[in-house]
């Protein structure tokens, strides 16, 4: 019998590997920087064609490599970083693992063209699926220039299942962002398709933070600075006033590398709890400086999910530093010693009000053993008998014979025809009653019919806004001022996108570069809406959903919209404002629910009702 076990090619284990290590274009541009921050480069540039499918390029002025160097740097598990095992417990660099630069050649088409300090002429290697096509002497400056042509060129089908260039171009500018925001004392600059998105200089972490989101969320944030045995808490979190529903800044950073961490984000919302409306999201920078041995970053192949050997114990130093940051930055109210015009309080003096003490009146004769008049007669066996059956006692039993002669089966639980949403139209009642500013609750022929108007509105509006944008009939309601949003350069790139979308639903928006949208009209209906607010909650929803289906930037919208201007909740009603919203909503294509999929109203029955009143 042949054997049936065989030996991959290094082509295909690498190919293996990329599908983990190289996602996206993305997952490119974040390891050649990454490595690029490792080799000591203080200057890092980033040009990308077509969002990376064509080109992605990354130059820096680093170490450079060698010519043995540059092509060992290819192969799996080549790596400058570790030398063994316990290394791992003792990491100060990026990368470590050796698996990236292979699995970039596998995929694609590599250029890299390096120079050492100290040598005349460098290296220019070409790679193309695992395989080195070419090799020669080149003059370069020093550091390292990677040129990664034609992504997933030979994985037809991973490069099939590319998002939209808007979306893939915002998943570069996310990576990108998580990086720069650890190496503020780094030049970076960002190009794509010829124009520039970013230009960093070196600076300051706050003016970082400023030059990529801008100056209005840098004005807002709270420093935090707490240094312990365990660990070091440093940068910045959000005043409660910086608040959003979607959209914030959320970063958490650990040794210089961008980390995912539920437990930790929930210390932070627990520090602004009663401080902010519920649901609403902080913006946070958070830095760990931790022991590398206390920490695993082995255990994804993004490295972005990080496990804590003292995780509780950070949780609560997290805490207190953020708890600690917002007590410093509200002020202490003063005490106001002007008393004129106020209500004269009365002050208790001893001399002068005499207080009795209160007296509690009691009956001393009275003894609850002693037996009254009517109960001094001798208890018989007959007061502790049954009382007796009654003699018409058969006539207790003819409603249960009566429905058992019946020809039809009783059942336990009986089933209700379903009530179509025409009738209940037809059979509710003109007088509705609000319950709390939240519910409207209106009589049906089956019952009572409870209405959630925040839900029912929202319901109503989206499916307004919806036809509206397919059909392009909205209109502009213009602003007395014109407002000013401005946007980092992810969100700018879905901004962009979606700057006709929004124009056709009736924004009148005017880029003003570098991210800064004005703002001179918006939809008729948004009275009372704040429309920063309002397009800065559009291009966050349109940012996790993929832009390259209209219907689905038109859904996307619709709800953003509907959400911002549906009637809140505790908002009191008329009874003809309550009669309105009913008979819009039983016009909707969807009476019973939400476009997120919540429920809009429920019926109580009428023998439900019967029975908890029986």
């Amino acid at each position: 019998m042949s054997d049936i076990i065989q030996l991959l090619p290094d082509s295909v284990a690498n190919q293996i590997a990329a599908g983990e290590v190289i996602q996206r274009p993305a997952s490119v541009i974040k390891e050649l920087v990454e490595n690029a921050v490792d080799a000591g480069a203080k200057t890092i540039r980033v040009v990308v064609v077509d969002a990376g499918r064509t080109l992605i390029q990354v130059i820096d002025d680093g170490k450079g490599m060698s010519e043995t160097d540059a092509r060992l740097a290819f192969e799996r598990h080549a790596t400058s970083k570790i030398r063994k095992a316990d290394d791992l417990f003792d990491l100060h660099t990026m990368g470590f693992r050796g698996e990236a630069l292979p699995s970039i050649a596998a995929v694609a088409q590599v250029e890299l063209t390096t120079r050492q300090e100290g040598e005349d002429i460098g290296t220019r290697l070409l790679l193309q699926g695992s395989k080195v096509v070419g090799q020669e002497p080149a003059a370069c400056p020093v550091g390292s220039n990677f040129r990664v042509e034609n992504i997933f060129f030979n994985v037809p089908a991973r490069r099939k299942f590319l998002k939209s260039n808007a979306t893939e171009l915002n998943n570069i500018l996310t990576a990108f962002e998580r990086i720069v925001l650890v190496y503020p004392d780094i030049a970076f600059t960002l190009h794509s398709n010829n124009q520039e998105l970013l230009n960093l200089k070196a600076c300051s972490l706050r003016q970082r933070i400023a030059d990529v989101f801008g100056k209005k969320v840098s004005q807002e944030l709270l420093p935090i600075d707490v240094d312990t045995a365990l660990c070091r808490i440093s940068g910045f979190v959000g005043k409660p006033e910086s608040a959003r529903k979607k959209g914030a800044h959320n970063y958490f950073f650990v040794n210089g590398r961008y980390m995912k961490h539920a437990y930790f984000h929930k210390a932070v919302a627990n520090s602004f709890e009663r401080l902010v409306p519920e649901g609403m999201q902080v913006p946070y920078f958070i830095y760990f400086d931790v022991s590398p041995a206390d920490i695993d970053v082995n255990i994804h192949p993004t490295k972005t999910e990080i496990k804590f050997e003292n995780e509780q114990s950070i949780w609560q130093i997290l805490q207190a530093a953020v708890k600690d940051a917002i007590g410093r930055f509200c002020d202490v109210p003063t005490i106001n010693f002007d008393t004129e015009g106020r209500p004269d309080i009365p002050v208790f003096d001893p001399q002068r009000d005499s207080i009795e003490m209160p007296k509690v009146t009691y009956n001393p004769d009275y003894n609850p053993f002693k037996s009254s008049s009517a109960a001094s007669r001798k208890p018989t066996d007959e007061h502790f008998s049954r009382p007796a059956v009654p003699p018409d006692w058969q006539s207790l039993y003819d409603n249960v014979l009566a429905s058992a002669s019946q020809d039809s089966e009783p059942t336990l639980f009986p089933e209700e025809e379903p009530t179509a949403p025409e009738q209940l139209l037809a059979d509710k009642s003109p007088a509705h009653y609000q319950y709390k500013g939240r519910y409207i609750m209106t009589a049906v022929r089956s019952g009572l019919m409870i209405i959630d108007q925040h839900r029912a509105d929202l319901r109503i509006r989206y499916e307004r806004y919806l036809n509206q944008l397919t059909q392009h009939q909205s209109s502009t309601q213009r602003l007395l001022f014109p407002e000013v949003v401005q946007f980092s350069p992810a969100d700018a790139v879905v901004a962009t996108r979606l700057l006709p979308e929004m124009t056709a639903a009736g924004f009148d928006l005017s880029d003003l570069g570098g991210g800064s949208y004005a703002i001179a009209g918006v939809p008729a209906g948004l009275e009372g809406v704040n429309p920063v607010s309002l397009v800065q909650d559009i291009v966050s929803d349109a940012a996790a959903q993929d832009m390259s289906d209209t219907s689905q930037v038109h859904t996307t919208m619709a709800l953003s919209l509907a959400r911002n201007a549906a009637i809140p909740q505790g908002q009191v009603l008329s009874n003809d404002e309550m009669e309105h919203i009913v008979n819009l909503l039983f016009a909707c294509s969807n009476v019973n629910y939400t476009p997120d999929g919540r429920a809009i109203l429920c019926i109580l029955p009428q023998q439900d009702i019967e029975q908890l009143l029986g």
